[in-house]
């Protein structure tokens, strides 16, 4: 990992101090901090950590593996983004660009107090509110991950269905999917009712699509290239 200053980002605020001991006005001195605001540039092939999304979730990572809450920190997360994917009111807060980031924090602290998240999670969210980078909330836990399953040497796919999955259908595509590529495979799934039925499955940069979208998409355009 290369640390260096983030082109007009840089706000001086001590990350790790702020993700350890809460806002600014109650910083103390604690360990070698990560990077200072975002300005973390993480050396790596994979485009999406090398991403601005990347890093804060490389940043969460690393602290979180430090302060072994890695396990802790993931289901934090994973109820965060079950709790976005549930509510519209929830992304429309985190998306509004015309919501005060003064607002956005207080509703946030709210959210996650109820939610029983933990004080890593809480205050990267917290962070992340302050640095005006909320609306990429959803892309740094799927790239956090993504990092939770290298670490485990498992790979991500991310599944998009009409409706969502049973158990039992989760089991079988994780089954089916680790005969086909020889890994462990972590699921991270997400509703997209556009679908109308089917799967689109993406493992890296292979997309496997039986959606009814695509199949009638497909169809119009042999059926335009017929015309």
């Amino acid at each position: 990992m290369v640390c260096a200053g983030l082109e007009g980002d840089a706000r001086g605020i001590d990350a790790q101090a702020l993700l350890f001991f809460g806002p600014a006005d109650r910083v103390r001195t604690g360990p070698p901090r990560l990077f200072p605001g975002e300005s973390c540039d993480v050396s790596s092939d994979d485009p999406m950590m090398a991403s601005m999304a990347g890093r804060y979730a490389v940043a969460l990572f690393e602290l979180a593996k430090e302060q072994g809450q890695l396990d802790v920190v993931e289901l934090d997360l994973a109820t965060l983004s079950r709790m976005l994917e549930e509510s519209a009111d929830l992304r429309r807060l985190v998306l509004s660009p015309v919501i005060t980031t003064d607002d956005q924090a207080k509703a946030l602290i709210a959210i996650l107090a109820k939610a029983g998240t933990g004080s890593l999670a809480a205050n990267f969210v917290k962070l992340i509110v302050r640095n005006r980078r909320l609306f990429a909330l959803s892309g740094m836990i799927k790239a956090f991950r993504a990092l939770i399953a290298r670490e485990r040497g498992e790979v991500s796919a991310d599944v998009a269905s009409a409706h969502p999955l049973t158990p039992e259908q989760m089991q079988a595509l994780a089954d089916t999917l680790r005969i086909s590529i020889g890994k462990n495979v972590r699921i991270d799934t997400r509703l997209d009712p556009s679908l109308l039925g089917g799967l689109v499955v993406k493992v890296g940069s292979r997309m496997i699509d039986s959606s009814l979208k695509t199949k009638l998409n497909n169809l119009k355009v042999v059926m335009r290239g017929i015309g």
